[in-house]
């Protein structure tokens, strides 16, 4: 990448081997695609070997052929073993993996652990290679579900892991990220970027939605015939991809932190109204009801998974990109093409709506 940031795309290196962890999920499926794509050495961690195919469907359904450039290696963030393995050789690591369940966990450890723990094992297998830089992948859980009286959240705020209802994987993102500083600041030895994505959208490559894509599927299938009123920033997974590799690459972007949003918050109903828009022959399938706040809070009661909006009160966050667009160049796609894209990327392979219903232009 340019040091004067007027590149509109971050490039990958292709001298050295960048270690991608987490590759068999969403956003890791896309970084290995793109650092493939410009002829890059990739290497992918696994838990088992079986996740491998996982990463080459996503290869295949985004049209990059590895051409020997893949490896993978086997490692788990709960343990030890493989770790220094998967880094030997490494240039660069982009560390994606952290659990994240669909369904929330008996308790909290289940996601705190992996996560904390295994941020700290991958610093210090990067520590112990010789790597300059590791960039994290943390999230917008970390930065803003504590509320703020003006709304506005920038890289300087910080969720509280104590706020009342938070839920754990949110915990778990504080918690891990927090630990990554400290271990870098205390031990030194190598550096760390991170970044702080909302909510992510964009084409879907594997056959398994993550938790924001399939927000959409679901939207276009009619299993959401009513939303809770809740505001969020979205982000397009290829531009986080490009925030990481800028994060990777840049001398500014060692020791700091960088949210990736795309612009101004929108809502359930706000994606569902987008995707009314682009496809009208969705439109009896799409959310028509916006549950209040006092209904959320009722129905929170026992729907685990609409805490989030009951944190949140309905409110409308001010999150700001200005960060990544100053110091890194960083410049998103808007948000309609986002979600549009999302839908296209399930319809053509038949995941919602029948092949070939497109998108009106």
């Amino acid at each position: 990448m340019n040091a004067d940031n007027s590149t509109a795309h971050a490039t990958a290196p292709q001298s050295t081997t960048v270690l991608v962890t987490g590759g068999s999920g969403f956003l890791g499926g896309h970084s290995v695609a793109r650092l493939l794509s410009e002829g890059c050495r990739t290497r992918v961690t696994v838990r088992e070997t079986g996740q491998q195919a996982g990463v080459l469907t996503a290869l295949h359904h985004a049209g990059v052929d590895p051409a020997g450039r893949l490896e993978f290696a086997v490692a788990d963030l709960n343990a030890d073993a493989g770790w220094a393995q998967a880094m030997d050789g490494v240039g660069h690591v982009l560390h994606h993996a952290s659990p994240f369940p669909f369904t929330p966990p008996e308790t909290e450890d289940e996601l705190i652990r992996p996560a904390r723990d295994g941020a700290l094992r991958v610093i210090a297998a990067a520590r112990g290679a010789g790597v300059r830089r590791v960039v994290m992948t943390s999230s917008y859980a970390a930065v803003g579900y504590t509320l703020k009286p003006d709304n506005h959240y920038t890289e300087a705020d910080w969720t509280d892991p104590d706020t009342e209802g938070l839920p754990a994987y949110h915990k778990s993102k504080v918690l891990a990220e927090r630990a990554a500083w400290d271990e870098v600041r205390t031990h030194g030895g190598i550096e760390l970027a991170v970044v702080n994505p909302t909510g992510i959208f964009g084409p879907q490559l594997g056959d398994r939605p993550s938790g924001s894509v399939g927000l959409v599927a679901g939207m276009l299938t009619g299993k959401m015939p009513a939303v809770p009123v809740m505001y969020f920033g979205v982000v397009d997974v290829r531009d986080v991809v490009d925030l990481h590799l800028r994060a990777m690459l840049h001398p500014e972007a060692a020791g700091e932190r960088f949210i990736a949003v795309s612009g101004a918050a929108v809502s359930f109903f706000g994606m569902a109204q987008i995707l009314r828009e682009h496809f009208p022959t969705a439109a009896a399938l799409l959310p028509s009801v916006e549950l209040t706040i006092e209904q959320v809070r009722e129905a929170a009661k026992t729907q685990p998974a609409l805490r989030d909006a009951v944190t949140l009160q309905g409110r409308i966050p001010v999150i700001s990109n200005d960060k990544a667009r100053s110091v890194l160049g960083w410049e998103p796609r808007d948000v309609t093409e986002t979600i549009v894209a999302t839908a296209e990327s399930q319809i053509r392979r038949g995941l919602t709506l029948p092949a070939g219903t497109g998108a009106r232009s």
